[in-house]
């Protein structure tokens, strides 16, 4: 596919990739925005709620990879139409649940049936949009993380208010099993080069060089203060600042939001920088820098100023999304792009997977402030290990 063209019809798979993907997200980041009600309201203990916001995360981890494959050997279209439409009958059936336990399980499993998304829109984004507008391309898709969660954090807590965790649960699953029928009608597999593909036995890319690991590591330590904030955002902003739950939600609708064209800009500035793992870098280092802020404006409790620090957090934990998934397709190559999506998908939430109960726990034990401040480290781990150079399969 030429570098200068980019196909009419790319524009409307990635649109739809991006619903997809942020439906998901959406059932993914209730169970976070359901803590006020879960923690303050009905003394639930916080990594007790922290385990529950977890568990689709976790669900994802289990799936990742197998969906990836299934993408690489069937094609983008049913993977993600299919996905879609059984994570809306697992939201559906749990909205009558009540039990915690039965609640995790079909959250658990709901994640894993949304994972088909993750793995399978960034491959349908490398294979429409040539190299020169991936990054661009990439930043746009990866906005659907954010959106999802900017959904979840206007809209849950009210809900969930009024008709307590059933009415949140309801609404992904409607909004879901919209997305899965036009995902069905919509979204058209790419191009593939199957002459090619046929002659020849693609390398393992993970065994030519160490870059698609490292990528990998340090997108997984790049996610912890981006779930950090995610999980623990909003209850920070009503138990610690003292802000209510519909403005707490509004500020963190507006960083999600923020953060989402924020991931457009960086994609475009790898697209004209020539590099996603330069822009990667200048990211990781902003990271360090924001969560320092944030503990600092935490500790002297200006309510205020904490919140503009956690909107300019937020959109910088959620930067680095885009520039890695490129860096991986890129390197991969078509036959391996869905496996190492999977992959690193796996990785970040296997990470992200823990921020839940771990960075509860540390909450509970050294308050907000210093947990932000030890958050830091993981952005200041990842420096160290990403990259000299970019790697391009072609």
């Amino acid at each position: 596919m030429s570098d200068e063209k980019t196909p009419a019809q790319a524009w409307r798979i990635l649109a739809l990739g991006v619903l997809a993907q942020a439906a998901g997200t959406l059932l993914v980041s209730t169970p976070a925005y359901l803590i006020p009600l879960l923690h303050v309201q009905r003394g639930v203990p916080l990594a007790q709620a922290g385990l529950l916001a977890a568990a689709p995360t976790f669900g994802m981890v289990l799936t990742l990879v197998a969906w990836g494959a299934l993408a690489d050997r069937y094609g983008e279209r049913w993977v993600i139409a299919g996905g879609l439409g059984l994570t809306a009958l697992f939201a559906l059936v749990a909205v009558p649940v009540s039990g915690a336990v039965g609640l995790g399980l079909l959250l658990l499993a709901g994640g894993a049936a949304s994972a088909s998304t993750n793995a399978a829109s960034g491959r349908v984004v490398v294979g429409w949009f040539p190299k020169s507008r991936r990054g661009l391309a990439m930043g746009i898709r990866q906005m659907s993380q954010p959106l999802g969660v900017a959904v979840a954090a206007v809209a849950v807590p009210p809900l969930a208010d009024r008709f307590g965790p059933a009415g949140p649960l309801l609404l992904a699953g409607v909004v879901l099993a919209v997305l899965a029928a036009l995902c069905a009608w919509g979204i058209r597999n790419p191009p593939r080069a199957a002459a090619k593909a046929a002659a020849d036995t693609p390398a393992n890319p993970y065994r030519s060089s160490g870059f698609l690991w490292r990528i990998h590591v340090v997108s997984a330590l790049l996610v912890v203060p981006q779930f950090t904030l995610s999980i623990f955002g909003l209850v920070w902003l009503i138990t610690q600042l003292h802000w209510s739950a519909v403005a707490a939600g509004i500020v963190i609708g507006i960083a999600q939001f923020v953060g989402a064209i924020g991931r457009i800009v960086i994609g475009h500035w790898s697209d004209r920088v020539g590099s996603r793992v330069r822009v990667l870098r200048w990211v990781a280092v902003s990271g360090v820098v924001v969560m320092l802020a944030l503990a600092g404006t935490g500790a002297v409790a200006w309510s205020v100023a904490a919140a503009v620090v956690l909107i300019v957090a937020t959109t910088v934990s959620v930067a680095d999304n885009g520039l890695a998934f490129t860096s991986v397709a890129e390197a991969a190559g078509p036959a391996w792009s869905g496996k190492a999506l999977g992959a690193q998908n796996t990785g970040q939430f296997l990470a992200a997977s823990a921020v839940g109960p771990g960075v509860g726990a540390l909450i509970t034990a050294v308050g907000y402030p210093i947990a932000f401040a030890l958050v830091a480290v993981a952005p200041l781990v990842s420096i160290a290990l990403i990259p000299p150079r970019d790697r391009h399969w072609e």
